[in-house]
């Protein structure tokens, strides 16, 4: 099994971010963390990659996720 890929898209930013999660990352508990940072205005959504690098991204600055193994990747979009 792969690690899971995310790419999230910032609001005025050109450039995404993206993130390679550890291979036991669950796509279902990424997606509960997503949502409960969208949820609140002043939340920021923090994420480790499999090197053990931490991101946060302010939730009201979230243009949309992609959540995915690999190339197949289904993807989430919240708009601003």
């Amino acid at each position: 099994m792969a690690g899971v890929d995310i790419r999230i898209g910032v609001t005025y930013s050109p450039r995404e971010i993206d993130l390679q999660l550890p291979e036991d990352a669950d796509q279902d508990d990424i997606r509960k963390q997503i949502e409960a940072a969208v949820a609140g205005d002043d939340l920021i959504l923090w994420l480790t990659d499999r090197r053990g690098k931490v991101v946060g991204v302010p939730s009201a600055k979230l243009a949309y996720v992609e959540i995915g193994a690999d190339s197949d990747s289904p993807s989430i979009g919240f708009g601003s």
